[in-house]
């Protein structure tokens, strides 16, 4: 006898109920005892109540070998589906570690490749919450197949729509680079990321480690710079998420969510004092960031790597923006490789989503050293060049203290296609420092004095009174206008709402080669 509608129904529900429980009520169970949230309470943390819709929580992977012939795997090991973050729509997989460890099959990663199509079908940003134990090895090559289709859809993404993705357990070997593909990777402190882990090190090398000091949040925040937030846990890594997301637009073809709120541009006299006149004299430069930007609220990325740039969202008057900055604090402001890196890539974000660009520059130049040299800073420097000229996005540049040589030209300087640039009265803009410039310049002056250390003062002192202002540049129309400290906030929030128009045509070219 057929079964009637209701008893249908029933079985429906009963079936759903079990496959919601992933690998079983008892791993779930034994899932939270370790600190962790579930796949779907993941999910739960990131979006807006009640907006989540999951797709594919029916799916079952087809493998016989291996003992994986009629065993059942809940969504096959991830939960995949559709939700709003703040109101806006977003499309998220997260991976569900009590069935199969997470671990990743053809089925499992077709699902994840589907969302991340619906993504760029929808214009809207992509979240993968990572937590598996890699490749399912049961099903062999369609596992490497199904790694292969999430990989070409994160770089069809790419430039697209936003993608983050969060580290929320162990995320090794191949299923690290699909992070490593996305624009933002928040890595909670219970979570490692590593392509050969420790035992395998171990095996090939000798060396003795952890996975936690291989692929633990700190060796890639402060080592490897592959991440951009830690996480304390689950939750925080999801109110990171939410909070980055709401900085950015949901597609290429979208400005930045404005946010109505802090119109203030009041004389903020705190910065007339806040950058000491004496070049050597250090700082840190988050004190000027959080003065310039609405509520002090700015969302460092990568604080731990490369501290000597900082790079960061905000937002002036409404407007989300892009902030880079040179930080004293940390060898004394100078570019180098990592940091090179780390703000060119910030940079090209940035412009693939039409974030304007702000700069605050007191870099003394490039680091000298041989290691430097060998490790290629002469194409890593490049990338800022590259980065900076090919952004079509507004830019604003604001010269606090130095801008010596090359480096003043890869801080987005006029001539690299700063729409605004402006100096503060301690801006010092010149090929080099005063001190060395002088033993340059007046070499054979210094040589036929007889007091020789008399006249190097003397020489530098002129040097600097040439050039230790802004008025040489402000002459040649390299600065906009020469402004009181306590006015930047005003200057850069004009400057943002004249440019919120701006367009630039570049000549028609498949891409341009960054040296990478």
């Amino acid at each position: 006898m057929a079964l009637s509608m209701e008893q249908r129904i029933e079985q429906l529900r009963i079936k759903r109920a079990e496959l919601l429980l992933g690998g079983g009520a008892d791993k779930l169970e034994k899932h939270r005892a370790s600190g962790k949230l579930t796949a779907r309470e993941r999910v739960d943390a990131v979006v807006d109540p009640g907006s989540f819709v999951e797709t594919g929580l029916f799916a079952q992977h087809r493998a016989t070998m291996f003992g994986m012939e009629g065993k059942e795997t809940p969504a096959d090991g991830v939960v995949t589906g559709a939700a709003s973050v703040g109101g806006r729509l977003i499309h998220l997989a997260s991976q569900d570690f009590t069935v199969l460890g997470g671990s990743a099959g053809e089925l499992h990663s077709t699902k994840v490749s589907d969302a991340m199509q619906q993504s760029l079908k929808t214009g809207s940003p992509f979240v993968f919450i990572n937590d598996s134990g890699g490749a399912r090895v049961q099903e062999g090559i369609d596992a490497l197949s199904g790694y292969g289709k999430v990989f070409y859809s994160n770089v069809q993404l790419s430039g697209a729509v936003p993608q983050v993705s969060l580290i929320c357990g162990p995320c090794a070997g191949g299923a690290a680079y699909s992070p490593a593909l996305t624009d933002f990777i928040i890595q909670t402190r219970k979570a490692q990321l590593f392509i050969t882990g420790p035992s395998v090190i171990k095996q090939v090398t000798g060396e003795n480690v952890t996975a936690d000091d291989l692929g633990g949040p700190d060796a890639h925040m402060t080592r490897s710079g592959v991440i951009h937030f830690i996480a304390e846990d689950d939750q925080h890594a999801a109110l990171i998420c939410k909070k980055l997301l709401s900085f950015l637009p949901s597609n290429n073809l979208e400005d930045p969510p404005y946010v109505p709120g802090d119109y203030t541009c009041d004389p903020d006299h705190t910065l007339d004092s806040i950058v000491p006149v004496d070049p050597k004299l250090s700082y840190d430069v988050r004190e000027v960031l959080v003065r310039v930007v609405d509520n002090a609220d700015f969302l460092e990325v990568q604080a731990g790597y490369a501290g000597n740039i900082v790079i960061g969202f905000a937002r002036v008057c409404g407007r989300s923006v892009g902030i880079i900055a040179n930080n004293p604090a940390v060898k004394a402001g100078v570019l180098d490789i990592d940091s090179s890196d780390k703000a060119s890539r910030f940079i090209r974000f940035c412009n693939a989503f039409n974030v304007p660009l702000v700069t605050f520059v007191d870099v003394p130049g490039f680091l000298p050293g041989v290691e430097q040299e060998y490790g290629g800073i002469i194409r890593h420097g490049a990338k800022m060049l590259f980065a900076y000229s090919a952004a079509t996005v507004p830019k604003v540049t604001v010269i606090l203290r130095k801008a010596y040589g090359g480096a003043y030209i890869a801080m987005c300087c006029k001539d690299l296609g700063a729409d605004r640039s402006y100096a503060w009265p301690t801006a010092e803009i010149a090929v080099m420092g005063a001190e060395g410039a002088a033993g340059i310049v007046f070499r054979k002056e210094i040589e036929a004095a007889a007091d020789k250390k008399a006249k190097r003062a003397e020489m530098i002192e002129q040097y600097r009174e040439a050039f230790a202002n802004p008025t040489v540049a402000a002459g040649r129309r390299l600065v906009d206008d020469i402004i009181e400290p306590s006015m930047t906030r005003k200057f850069i929030a004009q400057s943002l709402e004249y440019l919120n128009t701006k367009r630039e045509l570049r000549p028609s070219k498949k891409h341009g080669l960054i040296p990478l």
